[in-house]
């Protein structure tokens, strides 16, 4: 018998009992093998993991970029990931792809893994903290304007 949830049940939500957003990110994060800002560095120099960043253009402006991640706003992430979309980005090139998804703060990338995982990219996770945490970490980051 195991014991592995399928990522949809993650999501599910009764009429009997809603759930917060609290509840929500702690049934999601179960299920994703999240990475520290130094780990999601390593594995993307080493060409084992895509940075995507999903953060809004005011965010990046503001704060930089990650040197080499892809800049995929958040309401076109699944579009542009799918490796069997119309509209999907090159770098989306397989389901065994290792997604690791950036927000400012590590909370909305969370649930945008989980729906990459719905898609079938079934390495897709987050980054812990965001970009704030990749920030304090003394990780490169781009500030030059375009």
């Amino acid at each position: 018998m195991t014991t592995e949830r399928p990522v949809a049940d993650a999501y599910s939500v009764t009429a009997e009992r809603p759930v917060g957003i609290d509840e929500l990110l702690e049934r999601v994060r179960a299920d994703l093998d999240r990475v520290e800002a130094r780990a999601a560095h390593d594995a993307a120099r080493a060409g084992d993991a895509l940075l995507v960043d999903i953060r809004y253009a005011a965010l990046r402006e503001r704060d930089g970029l990650i040197p080499g991640a892809l800049v995929v706003e958040r309401n076109e992430l699944e579009w542009r990931l799918d490796p069997q979309g119309s509209h999907r980005a090159p770098e989306a090139t397989s389901h065994d792809l290792r997604v690791v998804v950036v927000c400012n703060e590590g909370y909305a990338s969370s649930l945008a893994a989980v729906s990459l995982r719905q898609l079938g990219l079934h390495r897709a996770t987050d980054l812990v903290g965001g970009f704030q945490a990749w920030r304090t970490a003394g990780l490169p980051v781009d500030t030059a304007g375009p």
